[in-house]
């Protein structure tokens, strides 16, 4: 399909603008996948939140440059579906993930955090990160451990008291 000048512009702005908002950004190779499969693929990512987009490379180069993605410039080869994570960096590497359970014709190329170009191997770590809610849960959960410790110790003798007073009192309904 031919593009016209404005819509090549029109394409680089949007994808552009997309790239500097975005926390994280998955290239993956499309190659054997059927439309239906790839419409799947982009209903569950509308749903999480993350935008994905098939653009020609050399439209996707000048997109990211002047971005924290511009680190993979050289990894755009092929073709190739782009999925920006807006909110969290792992939800477009969680749903890449679980797509390639059900489709192994999907090959993660290349992932990009904080200016920082990763191997495809680095798709599970990604994935696996904490979603901003779990990382509040794990660090209240942190911070109160020291607190709930400290107050089970102050109620710790008292405790050890009143089982002792019921051991004696059980002991002594025995033996009468």
């Amino acid at each position: 399909m031919v593009l016209k000048l404005e819509d090549k512009k029109t394409i680089v702005n949007e994808v552009a603008n997309v790239a500097k908002q975005a926390v994280s950004l998955i290239a993956a190779e499309y190659n054997g996948l059927t439309v239906a499969q790839l419409t799947e693929l982009r209903k569950t990512a509308r749903e999480s939140g993350v935008y994905m987009r098939v653009v020609r490379n050399t439209l996707a180069k000048r997109a990211l440059e002047g971005t924290q993605f511009a680190c993979m410039q050289e990894e755009l080869v092929g073709p190739l579906v782009l999925a920006f994570s807006n909110d969290h960096p792992g939800a477009a590497a969680r749903i890449i993930k679980a797509f390639i359970k059900d489709n192994e014709k999907l090959k993660v190329k290349a992932l990009a955090l904080d200016n920082q170009l990763l191997p495809p191997a680095g798709l599970n770590t990604l994935a696996s990160l904490p979603t901003r809610d779990e990382g509040i849960s794990l660090l209240m959960s942190v911070m109160k451990a020291p607190i709930t410790k400290f107050v089970q110790t102050l109620s710790e003798p008292h405790a050890k008291l009143v089982r002792t007073f019921a051991a004696i009192r059980d002991a002594k309904q025995a033996a009468a």
